[in-house]
């Protein structure tokens, strides 16, 4: 039986979505203590940061259950009197018990501390004690992913909501241009100058429908998926550059093979127009980047790298926050964007600095493996 509950919500037993993915998580670990003897009961109390509150969860073999009043002196941690090193297994006494228990810490987080309580009906030979240390180094690497993962969508949420601001603002603006445009055209009949107004025109209606197309990109759900040749879009990206490269003298290399892939075509273009041109304003002059792709059996893993200053940890870090940018008048948006709509892909975005110099961009997405 598997049971779990918030200490900060014990009262009222609720649970919020955030919480259910690393709880799940830990009830799995439990279950799993638990189905070897001579464990009988497993407690995991570890900390969501999501919602700054430490929670439990709780995993009896068979039939075996502790009374309320049991579980309420587990959860006063009286019997806590010594905390050992992260990551060790420790017996310790329990008051009125006669079976074993041990504690496997797993951190400290708001002076408060996170483990793996263990009761059995006898002592855990070797195996079954790494086995309980391997399931709080499990959880422990679980928790950091989960926390950057729920980062990430919150940063992915704000990008959202300023891209709509601005969008709804930008577009007020545009259509106030465009009636402008259309009257100076109707005004301007038999006059040399009304081909100008036409250009100015359909320019903005041009504006008009990128700007839907970027709103669109924080909309996962509006990806207009088709089957896609990943060299045909890569070469796209680099025929727009082609200006650029020939002012710089800079070569971008390519692979001949190539693969298909399940995507949206006009957003992953974005996201290699975005890498390929920071790749190519950080290059020296004369410089090369050399795109390539190892193809497997239900993901491609692709590698942008070029020649330039790389990067320092700090922008690491930073790389893909909204508004940073290392390019002066950058807006800052540009690898959020490209990192978004790989995430919505159900892939996976990152930079590196490669030894030698030079910055290099990773992303995985998967690949339909029915065709």
């Amino acid at each position: 039986m598997v049971t779990g509950f918030s200490l900060a919500g014990l009262e009222n037993g609720t649970h919020d979505s955030s919480s259910l993915d690393i709880q799940s998580f830990c009830q799995l670990q439990s279950q799993q203590l638990t189905s070897q003897y001579p464990i009988f009961f497993a407690r995991i109390v570890y900390h969501n940061s999501l919602r700054n509150a430490h929670e439990e969860v709780r995993n009896y073999a068979l039939q075996e259950h502790f009374s309320p009043k049991t579980l309420a002196y587990l959860r006063s941690e009286e019997w806590l009197t010594d905390y050992p090193p992260a990551f060790t297994l420790s017996e310790v006494k329990l008051k009125d018990f006669q079976s074993i228990s041990y504690i496997c810490p797993i951190g400290y987080k708001n002076q408060k501390p996170e483990y793996i309580q263990i009761i059995a009906h006898q002592p855990l030979d070797s195996n079954l004690q790494e086995s309980v240390k391997l399931s709080a180094m499990l959880l422990s690497k679980y928790t950091d992913i989960f926390l950057e993962n729920s980062r990430q969508k919150s940063e992915i949420k704000l990008l959202e909501e300023i891209l709509h601001r601005v969008g709804h603002q930008l577009r007020n603006s545009l259509a106030l241009i465009g009636l402008q445009a259309h009257n100076l055209y109707l005004r301007l009949q038999d006059n040399p100058w009304q081909e100008q107004a036409i250009i100015v025109r359909d320019s903005i209606q041009d504006l008009d429908t990128n700007l839907t197309q970027l709103l669109d990109c924080g909309q996962g759900a509006k990806l207009r998926i088709t089957l896609q040749d990943l060299r045909s879009v890569v070469a796209e990206s680099i025929k727009c550059l082609q200006p650029c490269l020939d002012q710089k003298q800079v070569k971008i290399l390519i692979p001949d093979t190539s693969t298909t892939l399940a995507i949206d075509r006009l957003q992953m273009k974005q996201v290699f127009d975005n890498i390929l041109s920071n790749a190519v304003h950080f290059s020296p002059d004369l410089g090369t980047i050399t795109c390539s792709w190892q193809i497997f059996q239900g993901e491609v893993l692709i590698k942008i790298s070029d020649q330039g200053p790389g990067l320092s940890q700090e922008e690491l870090k930073k790389i893909f926050t909204p508004f940073y940018s290392r390019r002066s008048g950058g807006t800052g948006l540009g690898l959020t964007i490209a990192k978004k709509i790989v995430l919505d892909h159900h892939g996976n975005l990152w930079a590196q600095s490669v030894s030698g110099g030079g910055a290099q961009f990773s992303l995985i997405l998967p690949r339909p493996t029915n065709i």
